[in-house]
């Protein structure tokens, strides 16, 4: 979910995570997650392994899905990967920090 703020209504939260406020917690099909303090995005964000990523130049907010197992991405940076080009000059995956990349990758097993 992108915002322009965390500051977002209940209804908002669930129209762009899935997760809906209800008495009980915050719940998505028939799992419900206690909210022990009450409802704001960040709290609840937190509670629900959200992580919630600042883009201060652009003025957005990102909440990123839940992750109630402990199995989701911790960060969207790369490790350094160096490889050769099709010309065999070495090319650093960090020399397109910054931009949008498509990584694919291919394993003949």
């Amino acid at each position: 979910m992108i915002s322009d703020t965390l500051d977002i209504s209940p209804e908002q939260f669930h129209a762009g995570t899935g997760w809906e406020i209800k008495p009980e917690g915050a719940c998505k099909g028939e799992v419900c997650v206690p909210l022990p303090d009450g409802f704001s995005a960040a709290s609840t964000a937190e509670r629900l392994g959200m992580a919630v990523v600042h883009n201060d130049a652009a003025g957005l907010v990102a909440l990123g899905p839940e992750t109630l197992n402990g199995r989701a991405l911790a960060t969207a940076v790369a490790p350094e990967v160096v490889l050769p080009d099709l010309d065999g000059n070495e090319f650093r995956l960090s020399s397109l920090r910054g931009k949008k990349v498509v990584v694919v990758a291919w394993a003949p097993y």
